[in-house]
């Protein structure tokens, strides 16, 4: 039995095309083993938390081995329990459509609810920063609007290399991507470029782990 945790980053549901492919990695996924199960977590239909004073204070105290008061550490419950739930699955699926060359602000304030001192990484001031997650697999599944694999516009994609490196920082090693682009263009090439993209989904999800 595996558990697989899907993000969903978009708001747009059918329309999405990045969640529409990562419909087939989880049709694949559950095909693969009865015992699969997928839990889903649009971080549009969820209350995160403001990362504000309390949480802060709360998350500074940890990191210098000082006790928070009463209402950092009840705030703080707020954020270890978000990062318990991420950390409970096995493997991890992503839909991230891309907004203003980046990812959007949703998937921004989750991932900075669960990047926590002891919760998803740890320091030590000779070996630096580690990732806790370790172990797992990840597939993040992109989408954009126009052509960005290519050596004039890699330098605007601050979508695929940002996710990667936070998935990175805390423990993540082997990540597979799906990209699919341009999904702008012209609608028989960009249905050609969805079959494709979730073509590899299915092949993913079928091989998970």
């Amino acid at each position: 039995m595996a558990k697989l945790l899907y993000i969903q980053a978009s708001p747009r549901g059918d329309r999405s095309s990045s969640s529409d492919v990562a419909n087939s990695y989880i049709d694949a996924f559950k095909a693969s083993s009865t015992d699969n199960s997928v839990t889903i977590l649009n971080v549009w239909d969820i209350n995160l938390p403001e990362f504000d004073a309390d949480r802060l204070n709360a998350k500074y105290s940890f990191l210098h081995g000082q006790n928070p008061s009463d209402a950092e550490a009840a705030a703080w419950q707020e954020i270890v329990a978000i990062a318990d739930q991420f950390k409970d699955a096995d493997c991890y699926l992503y839909s991230v459509p891309m907004w203003n060359f980046s990812i959007p602000y949703k998937l921004k304030h989750y991932i900075d609810v669960i990047t926590q001192p002891g919760l998803t990484f740890s320091f030590n001031p000779e070996k630096g920063f580690s990732g806790l997650v370790t172990g797992k697999p990840v597939t993040a599944i992109y989408s954009r609007g126009g052509e960005y694999n290519n050596p004039e516009a890699q330098g605007m994609d601050f979508q695929k290399p940002y996710l990667e490196m936070s998935l990175g920082f805390i423990g993540f090693r082997d990540i597979s991507s799906i990209i699919i682009e341009p999904t702008l263009a012209g609608p028989e090439s960009a249905e050609k470029t969805i079959n494709a993209a979730k073509e590899e989904a299915t092949k993913l999800g079928a091989n998970v782990l």
